[in-house]
């Protein structure tokens, strides 16, 4: 895998940034320039029924550009990395036979990693297997199936919390089917999805108060075309499901349950959301340092900029 040279053909297009970055615009304003499709790369994104919530593209955003991999899993289902790992390559492969360059777009530290460094290829965990771990934590409680994982996995354990009940419960679940430790899977890398290929590779980065300003305007837009009633719709959500964790699902159903007042709920989630974004923005510094990091205000400016750095000047 390697960045472009001015002389190279550009293979994909990898754009990262921070939730309300302004990314989904710019790669909806470069797919148009460049001929693009528009690859999901945010774990929230995935879910079919929270669009409002997780800022899924309209109809109008789709009609502009091929978009994959948005909305395509129902949030009742335990879509994981390696889940993404095998339907970014599906999406790699439609986007060229489409004679498009694929645009990766999004937020998620993990999924960009599967993208340009690899991932443990973990074997399947049969559902039964799955049902079994889930009973097992109801029964023993919180403390004592972390300390039954601890004596089985200690190199897995000391890399989580108790209180990280999907981590917790996927250790132990790879146990129970493999007999070998999560750790021992995770030091199997597969090779990367992008392997080999040219990429330009961009972090948008907003100033922390610009950030802010557009997460906190965002929540009160999401409230207004319908986010209440979306997250009414997902009442009765198993807590241990990665959708759980949509920012501002929980703080919505507690004002639908009539616990918290709306005000209350929006602030809490408007905080959360920051900061999401500043540990989103803690994953890129630490890991993308090499990346192109654009100065830009909005879409089109940012395009503009991705454009010259992917092809040269117009």
């Amino acid at each position: 895998m390697q960045s472009r040279k001015p002389s190279q053909e550009l293979d994909a297009v990898l754009i990262a940034g921070p939730t309300a970055s302004g990314k989904s615009g710019a790669a909806l304003a470069l797919a148009e320039r460049i001929h693009g499709a528009i690859i999901n790369t945010d774990s929230m994104q995935v879910y079919r029924e929270p669009r409002i919530l997780t800022a899924g593209p309209s109809v109008e955003d789709e009609a502009r550009a091929a978009h994959m991999l948005y909305g395509h899993v129902s949030v009742r289902d335990r879509y994981s990395v390696g889940h993404y790992q095998n339907d970014a390559i599906a999406a790699l492969k439609q986007a060229r036979e489409m004679g498009r360059v694929p645009i990766f777009v999004g937020g998620t530290g993990m999924y960009f990693s599967v993208l340009t460094d690899g991932i443990a290829e973990i074997p399947y965990v049969p559902p039964d297997v799955r049902a079994k771990t889930e009973s097992r934590r109801n029964k023993l409680g919180a403390e004592k199936f972390f300390a039954e994982l601890a004596e089985r996995d200690p190199q897995s354990a000391a890399h989580l919390k108790q209180s990280d009940t999907q981590r917790t419960l996927r250790a132990y679940e790879v146990f129970e089917a493999t007999g070998k430790p999560l750790s021992f899977w995770q030091s199997q890398m597969g090779a990367p999805a992008l392997n080999g290929l040219t990429l330009a590779r961009f972090v948008l980065a907003p100033e922390r108060e610009e950030l802010n300003r557009r997460i906190d305007t965002r929540f009160e837009t999401m409230l207004a075309n319908g986010a209440m009633e979306e997250a009414a719709s997902l009442k009765g959500l198993d807590p241990t499901l990665p959708a759980a964790k949509i920012l501002g699902l929980r703080e919505l159903q507690a004002v639908r349950a009539g616990t918290l007042p709306l005000a209350e709920a929006t602030t809490l989630a408007q905080t959360a959301t920051r900061q999401y974004a500043k540990r989103q923005m803690t994953w890129f510094r630490q890991r993308m340092k090499d990346w192109e990091w654009p100065e830009a205000s909005n879409a089109d400016e940012i395009a503009a900029r991705l454009f010259q750095s992917c092809h040269g000047p117009a």
